[in-house]
């Protein structure tokens, strides 16, 4: 089992926000873990700024990029003396309302989307502030921001984007859209943006390849839509898994104050 320290898609686990995962197919991907497991082109600096990788970095590139972005990332504690959430704070975006409340929010719903397994893992980490501080889907200048600069536009890291992809022409900007799962009423997202991505660019730039043999390349190329869409997400619901899964804030609760964590990821 994966278990993360402090804070999907075949994407790294979120340990600062303390997201844990024991399914390799269910993989969330923001901050330190991204910066960890993000292709070593999007970590070393280029010939004209500093030296090559060493030999030894080219054998052992996880020890490499753990230690630059152990250097690169100040540790900062809160009150209890745990590792303070990635953006200051643990996102948690499930409605708290009544029963009735929730279906009001259902019923003013103009469309819904089937997610698929990739789609409801993310809105699930989302929801539970697995990707913190996000609280939605990225919209097109965050999603650029993050794909150049591997930072949100607020200057803070953020390894890949996290995006609703569709290839239908009848949701638009303004919509709200109800998030299903398995036949269970998930999520409901607000449409604040739709476009065209650059996936070529994307993946080049995410993932140090445009090659389909790359997994996250193929995924780019063949599994999302046409279309991305960002917006505010509210859960309503977690999708029903086979396996445990704490939350982030389950997670964090177990660890010591004042006490470094180390994290383990299987690959």
């Amino acid at each position: 089992r994966s278990v993360s320290v402090s804070s999907s898609s075949s994407r790294s686990l979120s340990f600062i926000n303390g997201f844990s995962r024991s399914s390799s197919s269910l993989v969330p991907a923001p901050a330190l873990s991204s910066a960890l497991s993000s292709p070593l082109l999007r970590l070393w600096p280029s010939s004209s700024s500093a030296s090559s990788p060493s030999p030894s970095s080219l054998l052992h590139p996880s020890r490499s990029m753990a230690s630059s972005a152990a250097s690169s990332i100040a540790v900062e504690r809160s009150a209890d003396g745990r590792v303070t959430p990635h953006g200051g704070s643990l996102v948690d975006l499930m409605f708290k309302g009544s029963e009735q409340e929730k279906q009001a929010i259902v019923s003013a719903c103009s469309t819904s989307i089937d997610m698929s397994d990739r789609n409801a893992c993310d809105v699930e980490v989302l929801c539970v502030g697995g990707f913190s501080p996000l609280s939605g889907f990225m919209n097109e200048d965050e999603y650029t921001s993050v794909v150049e600069n591997m930072h949100l536009k607020s200057g803070l890291l953020f390894g890949l984007p996290i995006v609703m992809d569709t290839s239908r022409e009848d949701i638009n900007v303004g919509d709200k859209v109800l998030l299903t799962y398995q036949g269970d009423n998930i999520a409901v997202m607000e449409v604040e943006s739709k476009y065209v991505p650059d996936k070529a660019k994307e993946a080049l730039n995410c993932y140090g390849t445009s090659s389909i043999e790359h997994p996250g390349v193929l995924m780019i190329s063949t599994e999302r839509g046409k279309y991305y869409m960002g917006g505010k997400v509210t859960g309503l619901k977690l999708p029903t898994r086979v396996f445990p899964c704490a939350t982030p804030a389950e997670v964090r609760a177990t660890l010591p104050p004042n006490a470094d964590v180390v994290a383990f990821q299987c690959r």
